[in-house]
């Protein structure tokens, strides 16, 4: 399923180290937005990364899934590709 993932970190480190997790599961669409094509076991080690590993008091993520229906209905002004399906496999 295609998952959306938003996020604001505060501090620099954790900041960039999400970056780089996250990027093992999808594209970095936008500064701080990730486009996904995932399953729910990868959306699990996600959110575990983020209960372990982040300042839940400080730093905020949004995990969005979107059905396939809405995204078809995904516009994109300006430059940009839209994620269908990605070419790899969470291992």
């Amino acid at each position: 399923m295609i998952t959306i993932i938003t996020y604001d970190i505060t501090e620099p480190k954790r900041l960039r180290k999400l970056h780089d997790f996250l990027k093992e599961f999808g594209l970095n669409t936008q500064k701080s937005v990730f486009e996904c094509d995932i399953e729910d076991i990868a959306l699990k080690k996600i959110r575990q990364y983020c209960k372990s590993r982040l300042d839940l008091e400080e730093d905020s993520v949004r995990i969005y899934k979107v059905c396939s229906p809405c995204m078809s209905k995904v516009e994109i002004s300006g430059q940009g590709i839209k994620v269908s399906n990605l070419d790899y496999m969470v291992i």
